[in-house]
């Protein structure tokens, strides 16, 4: 799995985000900027960023992402 592929998949999952990588593809960070996190804990944030890449995570293609998500506000 490629840092693009990722990134992709968190971009269709959240609408409207901004999605830096780093890392390589079993092992990666992202910080995802969106609207969409206003309101939610950091908690509920990082959990709709995992759901993105759940199936990933699942099947072992994805070990492991460091999350932060924030909104265009606390950038």
């Amino acid at each position: 799995m490629t840092i693009d592929e990722i990134e992709n998949l968190i971009k269709q999952g959240i609408k409207d985000s901004e999605v830096t990588m780093e890392g390589d593809g079993c092992s990666c960070s992202t910080t995802v900027i969106s609207s969409e996190f206003e309101g939610k804990s950091l908690l509920e944030r990082q959990k709709m960023v995992l759901a993105t890449v759940r199936a990933q995570i699942d099947s072992g293609e994805l070990h492991a992402l460091s999350i932060k998500a924030k909104t265009p506000e606390e950038v």
